[in-house]
C-alpha cells in the first residue's frame, strides 16, 4: 500500500534539490516527477501546481521557525524585553542564512510573495501570536507600560521590522549592517512601548 506521506516527502525533497540547482523558473513538474520515478500525472495527485510545492517547502521551513518562536515566547523566566529582541533577531538570522546559502531560494520567496500573498498574511498572523504573548508578559511584569492593545502593537512592530523578515528582498546589506539597523529599530520600538504616553492614541488605535 502506498504511503502518501513518504511520497509527498519524496516530491518535496526532489523539488528542493532541483530548484536549488536550476532555479524555480527552470524547474518543471515533469522533471520533479521523473526524479521521483513517477509519472507526471501522478505528481498532481499530491500537488496541483509547482506553486503548491513551493508553498509546501516554505511551510516546512516556517514550522521549524515557529517552534523556535514558541520556545522563546514561553520562557517566562527571562525578561520580556530580552525575549522580544531574541525573537526579532532569530527572525532575521534564520531567513538571512537560508537565502544567503542559496540565492535560488530567494526566487521562491519572490514568487510566493507575488503569487500567494495570502500565505504571507497567514505567516504574519502566526508570528503575531508569539509576539503578543511576549507583549502581554511584558505588560504584566510592568516593563511595557504604553501598551493598551497587544494585537495592534504586535502588528505595528511587524510593520516596523518588515525589512528584516526577508532582508535580501529589500537590500544587499551584510549581516553586520542589518544587525546594526535592527538594533536601532528595536531600541526605538522598546522606548515606544515602555514609556507611558499622555495620548493613548500614540499606540492604541
Amino acid at each position: 500500500m502506498e504511503d502518501k506521506t513518504d511520497t509527498r516527502d519524496c516530491i518535496l525533497s526532489a523539488a528542493m534539490d532541483r530548484i536549488l540547482h536550476y532555479g524555480y523558473a527552470k524547474t518543471t513538474m515533469a522533471e520533479i516527477a521523473r526524479d521521483c520515478d513517477m509519472s507526471a500525472g501522478n505528481i498532481y495527485r499530491f500537488f496541483k501546481s509547482k506553486l503548491d510545492i513551493a508553498e509546501a517547502m516554505a511551510r516546512n521551513f516556517r514550522t521549524e521557525v515557529y517552534q523556535a518562536y514558541a520556545e522563546i515566547s514561553r520562557d517566562s523566566a527571562r525578561p520580556a524585553e530580552e525575549r522580544l529582541r531574541q525573537l526579532l533577531f532569530l527572525r532575521l538570522e534564520r531567513t538571512y542564512e537560508l537565502l544567503e546559502k542559496d540565492a535560488k531560494i530567494l526566487e521562491v520567496a519572490e514568487v510566493l510573495g507575488h503569487e500567494r500573498p495570502e500565505f504571507a498574511n497567514e505567516e504574519m498572523a502566526q508570528e503575531r501570536i508569539y509576539i503578543v504573548k511576549i507583549l502581554e508578559d511584558g505588560t504584566a511584569e510592568g516593563s511595557f507600560k504604553a501598551i493598551r492593545e497587544p494585537n495592534f502593537t504586535a502588528e505595528m512592530i511587524q510593520s516596523a521590522v518588515m525589512k528584516f523578515g526577508y532582508p535580501q528582498l529589500w537590500s544587499r546589506l551584510d549581516m553586520k549592517a542589518l544587525s546594526r539597523e535592527l538594533n536601532g529599530v528595536f531600541d526605538l520600538i522598546l522606548k515606544g512601548i515602555s514609556v507611558p504616553h499622555d495620548h493613548e492614541a500614540v499606540i492604541n488605535e
